[in-house]
């Protein structure tokens, strides 16, 4: 079974549409696996996507962080430098996009090896953070004393 009916949901639920987004992105994009990559968890709020670019250089390659989407784009210029016997590095033209969870950000990338790493971090602001609130009233060291009062 490879079709999702996702009608029902979207007639109970409310505010799922990105989740459901996603869910229809991932079954269009599966039979594309080009270029490989890896995702690692480098830390709590660290990540890291590495991708196997093999023939291409770093201006080959574009990266575009735009809301929660990262998108690499690779194309080479097809030059006829070689009359190859056989070619097993594909250099064909990629698009590859990233979903990303809610304030995760592209922090920086590099190139090393043939593997490009983009490195992301989750910066949750300060607003979001949980915060400890004091409760107001009886302070605590007269209700303890109120207790022993009571228990004499």
């Amino acid at each position: 079974m490879r079709t999702y009916d996702f009608s029902p949901l979207w007639r109970s639920t409310i505010g799922f549409d990105r989740l459901f987004d996603l869910a229809e992105l991932a079954k269009r994009e599966g039979e594309d696996n080009y270029p490989p990559y890896n995702i690692e968890r480098l830390a709590d709020d660290r990540y890291q996507i590495s991708l196997a670019v093999a023939g291409f250089a770093p201006d080959d390659i574009s990266i575009t962080a735009e809301q929660n989407v990262v998108t690499i784009e690779g194309s080479k210029s097809d030059k006829a430098e070689s009359d190859f016997l056989y070619r097993g590095i594909s250099t064909r033209h990629f698009k590859r996009q990233f979903s990303l969870a809610d304030y995760v950000q592209v922090e920086g990338a590099g190139f090393d090896n043939g593997l490009l790493k983009i490195e992301l971090v989750r910066e949750i602001p300060e607003a979001m953070k949980p915060r400890r609130i004091a409760i107001n009233g009886v302070p605590a060291d007269s209700a303890q004393k109120q207790l022993e009062a009571k228990a004499a």
